[in-house]
């Protein structure tokens, strides 16, 4: 007897030894153009001659409160604007920032386009909860501020920033603050020859930075997110791989550490760089007899619980140079800490293989480890390491294991399409009872996938792709009769049943559902729709309140009166699994007024 067991879950606790490969999901609702057309977007200061010439050119978002902030390119433009997500109608609280480069003569002299001297907002984040901390490139100059997060008023004097901000808008970076230090990954020179994960900025500890130079450190990296989380602040990024060079540059996905209380090294070895550099291979891959690999990332969540776990959700797509593929991947913080404290991996000469580094090689206390804490408890500073521990983390800071994904395959792949997912944001408590994963998912082409992810290892229904959406307007975001489709930034706002999503010349405002009296709220299996009393589906937009449920014979008894269309199969033979997951859909009432809408200015 043959049994074919075919998962298309994610997110399971179980997995099957062997498997098919994943399918595409077909989406339950396709959102065209024409529907979301209508949709409000943000293109930038339209009466600014630059801007109707060259576009928004988008670079990072930012939703704090109820405040949404866009960075852009920042001279005679929109350089920080905020947009009050609680303006209800035209026209919406807005503030704009304008900051201007006073270098982009000496830029042309160097040989740069005038265009590529503009001052790119690279940086914009948190620095407390008043303030706002920004770079830009600053024509090849980079520099960085302080701003009132309220009034975008300037606080105190600029910054250098080289070191925490790239040089031009291309290069990739990423920053955080963390204990009152900021964090920083990015290039540090105007050739982009020198790649750096980079501390500045506090006041009790040392200016820190990576090996200069080392390719076993860092390999023309392109950063991708860093994370605040525990004793440590994580970065992922993608690199050219050191330990697979035998079919030219093949790039893999890492997650690197470091720890918050690193004080560099001794005098002798590693003094002023990272005594806790360790960084490890992310596997987003789908098992069989041959693995297929997804290995180079292109967006990740911050730290959210996957299964009563904290764990990370990315993207990953497919080399450059091989069949288009895409796959979302969760990884558990624990796995990822579980594999830093693993084996090392060395090449012993230029010519050998990788392979571990014996046990009874590494040094004591373990390499990698913060000051203060565990096997190391006893050193109160980095800097009372031993040398050859410190020798030691400088030659080998590649862990040999890989960080296997959750359920050891990705929860998504779409690999029938020639394009490729670029962003992800994750919804892990949708729904009336808040127990719904959803994952939004922009690719290349202008679309947003909205797929509702199962979490639960009982759920024989499985993930579903509940709708795609065609997002980009050519009337809000070509420029000059030339389109980019490529979503670059996804922003979740709950508070106001939105998700804005942004290109490099346009930010839309696309609803978190399109629930209507014409659809079912159970064909639809949308988290974000809900049954009104008089029997009809609409939005699950702020103001909504639940009542406790009634039994779940009650529902059984009474589906039937809900329903706008009857379903193929006979409700009487609907498994208790479709119920449990539907019927919280139904007693709900609405006592609020909608979400407000969010204009062009």
């Amino acid at each position: 007897m043959l049994l074919l067991l075919v998962l298309s879950f994610c997110f399971l606790s179980e997995s099957a030894s062997t498997t098919p490969f994943p399918k595409d999901l077909e989406p339950i609702n396709t959102v065209d153009s024409e529907q979301s057309y209508q949709y409000p977007g943000f293109q930038g200061l339209l009466q600014d001659n630059d801007t109707l010439r060259l576009g928004l050119d988008f670079q990072r978002m930012l939703r704090i409160n109820h405040m949404l902030y866009i960075a852009a390119r920042g001279n005679d433009t929109c350089h920080t604007c905020s947009h009050s997500l609680l303006a209800p109608l035209l026209p919406p609280v807005f503030q704009k920032l304008t900051w201007k480069s006073k270098d982009v003569s000496k830029c042309t002299v160097r040989g740069k386009n005038s265009d590529e001297c503009y001052n790119y907002v690279k940086v914009l984040v948190p620095r407390n909860d008043e303030t706002l901390f920004a770079c830009g490139t600053n024509a090849f100059n980079p520099t960085c501020r302080n701003y009132r997060m309220t009034s975008l008023e300037q606080v105190g004097e600029e910054v250098v920033g080289q070191a925490r901000c790239p040089f031009e808008s291309g290069q990739s970076n990423v920053g955080l603050f963390a204990g009152g230090d900021f964090y920083s990954a990015t290039m540090t020179d105007f050739l982009a020859s020198d790649a750096v994960i980079y501390r500045s900025l506090g006041d009790g500890r040392p200016v820190l930075r990576t090996v200069k130079y080392d390719s076993k450190w860092l390999r023309e990296p392109h950063f991708l997110h860093a994370i605040d989380y525990g004793n440590y602040v994580y970065f992922f990024l993608s690199e050219i791989a050191v330990e697979y060079t035998t079919l030219g540059k093949v790039v893999f996905s890492r997650v690197a550490r470091v720890c918050k209380n690193d004080n560099g090294g001794s005098p002798r070895v590693l003094e002023r760089y990272w005594t806790s550099f360790l960084k490890a291979r992310l596997n987003c891959s789908v098992p069989g007899d041959s693995f297929f690999y997804f290995d180079v990332l292109q967006s990740l969540t911050n730290v959210l619980q996957i299964n009563q776990r904290p764990a990370v959700v990315g993207v990953f797509t497919t080399q450059a140079n091989s069949i288009p593929g895409s796959a979302v991947c969760a990884f558990y913080m624990d796995d990822i800490e579980k594999v830093f404290n693993g084996k090392f991996k060395e090449q012993r000469t230029s010519d050998s293989s990788w392979t571990p580094v014996p046990d009874e090689q590494v040094p004591r206390p373990r390499p990698g480890m913060c000051a203060g804490d565990g096997p190391a408890a006893e050193y109160k500073s980095s800097v009372q390491f031993p040398d050859e521990t410190l020798t030691f983390i400088k030659s080998y800071p590649l862990m040999d294991e890989a960080v296997p994904s959750v359920n050891d395959r990705p929860c998504f792949t779409r690999t029938s399409s020639r394009s490729k997912l670029t962003q992800i944001v994750v919804d892990v408590s949708a729904g009336p009872y808040k127990d719904r994963t959803v994952m939004f998912l922009g690719s290349d082409d202008g679309r947003v996938l909205k797929v509702l992810a199962s979490t639960h290892p009982n759920d024989s229904f499985g993930s579903k792709l509940l709708e795609d959406i065609d997002v980009y307007n050519p009337s809000k975001c070509n420029v000059q009769g030339q389109e980019d489709r490529r979503v670059l930034g996804l922003e979740l706002d709950k508070d106001h049943h939105a998700l804005f999503v942004a290109f490099t010349s346009c930010v839309i405002r696309v609803p978190l559902s399109r629930c209507t009296p014409t659809r079912t709220c159970l064909a639809s299996r949308d988290p974000y729709c809900i049954w009104l009393r008089t029997g009809s589906c609409a939005n699950m937009a702020p103001g909504f309140k639940y009542q406790t449920p009634r039994s779940l014979s009650w529902f059984r008894k009474n589906i039937q009166n809900f329903m706008i269309y009857p379903l193929k199969q006979s409700f009487s033979t609907l498994s208790d699994s479709i119920l449990n997951t539907h019927w919280s859909f139904y007693q709900l009432h609405r006592v609020g007024p909608s979400f407000p809408s969010f204009s062009s200015v």
